[in-house]
C-alpha cells in the first residue's frame, strides 16, 4: 500500500562526503544483512546444537505416544497464541501429557529427542532407561520428532521405556530445541536452565552418559 505513510521506498540520506557508489554499495549490503537475519530468525529459533546453555526449555506440550490423545504439540507462551495453542502449554497437564514445565518443576530433567526406525537414538534410550535406577532424581523423558505413531508405540514397548514418551507428530519441537541430530539429549535443572546439549554419539554413550547424569544430579544437592 502506498501513501503518506508509507516508508517501505523512502529515499536513504547519504552522508555528508560519502561517493554515490560507495553509499549505494555500503545500503545494498546492510539490507542483505537483514533479510538474512530476519528469514534465520523465523525458520531458526534455536542453533543447530540445541537451546543455549543459562536459557530456559521452550515450554512444550504434546501427546503421550502411548494415550489415545491426538493434538499438535502446543507450545505456547500466553493464551490466545494463535497456531502456538489456545492456552499456554504450561497449563496444560494430565496422565495423558508430557509437560515439560510440569517435569522440570519437579527437579533436574533429561530430555531426549529421537525419530523412529534409527537404532543410534533407540540406544540412546536403552541407555537412559538403564541408568534411570540410578538417577531417581532426574526426571527422565523422550519426544519422537514426526514419524508413524503406531511406530513409536511399537518401540517403546518393545524397549520396555518406562519413562514418558511424547509424540511431536507434526515436529515443531525439532525447530525449538534445535534438534539436528539423533541421539540428542537436552540436560537441565529444575526450574528449566539448560545446562547441557549432549549431541555427539559419545556423549551419549554408557560411561559418559553416566558422568553427565551424575554432574547434573550433584548440581540439585
Amino acid at each position: 500500500m502506498n501513501g503518506e505513510g508509507d516508508t517501505r521506498y523512502a529515499k536513504v540520506p547519504r552522508p555528508p562526503g560519502a561517493s554515490r557508489y560507495g553509499w549505494f554499495v555500503a545500503v545494498v549490503i546492510f539490507l542483505a544483512l537483514a533479510y538474512i537475519t530476519i528469514n534465520t530468525s523465523r525458520t531458526h529459533p534455536q542453533s543447530s546444537t540445541g537451546v543455549k546453555s543459562g536459557n530456559r526449555m521452550p515450554p512444550f506440550a504434546v501427546p503421550l505416544a502411548l494415550s489415545a490423545l491426538d493434538g499438535d504439540a502446543n507450545i505456547a507462551t500466553k493464551p490466545n497464541q494463535k497456531g502456538a495453542g489456545r492456552h499456554p502449554a504450561c497449563q496444560l497437564r494430565g496422565p495423558r501429557i508430557l509437560n515439560i514445565c510440569q517435569l522440570y518443576e519437579r527437579g533436574p530433567v533429561a530430555l531426549a529427542f529421537f525419530a523412529t526406525r534409527g537404532a543410534q537414538c533407540e540406544t540412546e534410550l536403552d541407555r537412559l532407561q538403564d541408568l534411570q535406577r540410578s538417577f531417581p532424581t532426574i526426571g527422565m523423558a523422550a519426544v519422537a520428532i514426526r514419524g508413524d505413531r503406531d511406530d513409536v508405540r511399537r518401540d517403546v514397548r518393545r524397549h520396555g521405556w518406562r519413562f514418558p514418551v511424547g509424540y511431536d507428530h507434526d515436529g515443531v519441537l525439532a525447530n525449538l530445541y534445535g534438534v539436528a541430530v539423533c541421539p540428542q539429549i537436552t540436560l537441565a535443572d529444575r526450574g528449566g536452565r539448560v545446562v547441557k546439549n549432549l549431541i555427539v554419539a559419545r556423549q551419549t554413550q554408557g560411561l559418559a552418559l553416566r558422568r553427565e547424569l551424575r554432574a547434573l544430579a550433584r548440581r540439585a544437592e
